[in-house]
């Protein structure tokens, strides 16, 4: 899987800056720069590869032979195995490394409050950064769909014509294929699966700054107090914060940082695997048997006989069918976005019976060639032009009960629907994502860049002297305050620092 942006929560615009947490996420950006590293050379040598191979083909279109470019390609197919060797090496450590890291990461926290005054306070956009993205997608799609059809029939004329071997081979070989059970075996198999990794990662140009930045006097004493209770502030002794004012900006003198200002990214990292696999299996069976009552069984299949039709009727034959159809559906989907959250919909997928193959066209005519043998004569008669007829009656009929047997099963399958996560959805996401990164706004990208403003115990020691004592010291503004020097509002004094 890509790498993402690291991001802890806690760090909030406009908080204490939590070192540890800082100091943590940091390590991991770090541990990810040689993996990520890998990954670009790889993705920038199989561009090449593919760049050159283009190149020799066009050169060989206008009849150019391209002997040193096609070592150059295969000597780029060498590299590229050997970086994909390289970056799987560095993925694998980082993330081992990254793991305990990321165990770190709460997702609720405690911070003291912002000594901000954010009343006096303003927190502006500007375009301190830029616009960029990189991007990189692979897809695989395999679609299968497997049919058979397998006919055979297992005749039981040996009962049949053993009953009517009286009334000689013609009715009794009309009355055996009449009644012989005919199995008729469908097998239609369809499996369909993709599977999409991409991975995006966007800086955006929009940055966002606390300028005039404020600082609230009491907030700050207090939180200065609770980061640091073996130097703490005595707001009630002027004198000893007089005395700290005197010694401020002196060598390792200790200090904690607000978060002033962000330049912001965005990740967008997904995969999505999906498998469909359609299993439909059809039966037919028909089975007529014949009775004891050899002389009703001799009327019905003289009847049939002459009306173009197989078997007898009801009372004579069952008729079993057994319609199974599976479906197995698999979708494993992550997505991991920082900054940014896409609009993710979900799809349907039809729940149903795949179409049937057609029957085996040989085995039909194998049937019809059976039947023909049992009507043909010597010499072609009255009789026998009409035995033609009724074979092709015959027939039709054979090929009518088959379709009725599948439809009337398939009917009762097909009822109903699933909703699921697939490549549609994550491409829908991905769309959301790069438009909502083209439009921009003011709510897009986690920090990728840390505005840190330290606050040390002399800065809050002549802000307080400034605020309840003005007339004893003369303040000087800091250069993001848009407070004049002397005013008597609160304020911080210091440049920001960026890391």
């Amino acid at each position: 899987m890509p790498s993402t942006i690291p991001y802890d929560p806690a760090l909030t615009l406009g908080n204490v800056v939590p070192q540890d947490k800082l100091a943590n996420i940091l390590q991991m950006a770090q541990l990810q720069a040689p993996a990520d590293a890998a990954q670009a050379n790889l993705n920038a040598m199989i561009t090449l590869k593919r760049s050159i191979d283009m190149t020799i083909q066009e050169m060989m279109n206008v009849q150019i032979t391209p002997d040193d470019l096609l070592a150059e390609s295969v000597d780029i197919g060498k590299q590229i195995q050997k970086a994909a060797t390289e970056y799987g090496k560095a993925k694998v450590k980082a993330e081992t490394a990254i793991a305990p890291l990321r165990a770190k990461i709460l997702g609720v926290s405690e911070e003291i409050e912002s000594p901000i005054d954010y009343n006096k306070s303003a927190l502006k956009q500007m375009p301190l950064s830029a616009d960029t993205m990189e991007m990189n997608v692979q897809y695989f799609s395999y679609d299968e769909n497997t049919e058979s059809s397998a006919s055979h029939a297992a005749t039981i004329a040996s009962f049949v014509s053993d009953s009517l071997s009286i009334f000689g081979d013609k009715f009794s070989g009309q009355a055996s294929a009449s009644a012989q059970s005919q199995v008729n075996s469908q097998h239609s198999r369809h499996s369909l699966s993709g599977t999409l990794v991409f991975c995006i990662t966007c800086t955006h140009k929009t940055s966002q700054v606390f300028a005039p930045f404020i600082l609230d006097v009491d907030k700050a004493v207090r939180a200065w107090n609770h980061l640091f209770p073996d130097k703490m502030i005595n707001t009630n002794d002027p004198a000893s914060i007089a005395k700290i004012e005197a010694t401020a900006e002196t060598k390792g003198e200790k200090s904690f940082s607000i978060l002033s200002g962000a330049t912001y990214g965005s990740s967008f990292v997904g995969m999505v695997h999906v498998l469909n696999t359609t299993k439909t299996s059809s039966s037919q069976s028909m089975e007529s048997v014949a009775s004891s009552m050899q002389a009703a069984f001799e009327v019905g299949g003289w009847f049939a006989s002459e009306t173009g039709a197989f078997g007898v009727n009801d009372s004579f034959s069952s008729s079993a069918k057994d319609l199974l159809s599976t479906q197995n559906i698999q979708s494993h989907c992550s997505a991991i976005t920082m900054g940014i959250i896409p609009s993710i919909k979900s799809n349907e997928v039809r729940i149903g019976v795949q179409s049937f193959a057609n029957f085996d066209p040989a085995k039909d005519m194998e049937q019809l060639a059976n039947l023909q043998g049992a009507t043909i004569g010597a010499q072609t008669t009255v009789a026998s032009a009409a035995d033609a007829a009724r074979t092709g009656a015959q027939l039709l009929s054979l090929q009518n009960s088959k379709i009725t047997a599948a439809i009337s099963g398939l009917q009762a399958v097909d009822d109903g629907a699933n909703k699921i996560i697939d490549t549609n959805s994550l491409m829908t996401a991905m769309d959301d994502y790069i438009q909502r990164c083209v439009s921009g706004g003011d709510n897009i990208g986690v920090p990728i860049n840390y505005f840190l403003k330290p606050i040390t115990q002399g800065m809050i020691a002549r802000a307080w002297m400034a605020k309840y004592y003005p007339n004893k010291f003369n303040q000087a503004g800091s250069a993001d305050d848009s407070q004049p020097a002397g005013s008597g509002s609160s304020s911080g004094s210091g440049s920001s620092s960026g890391s």
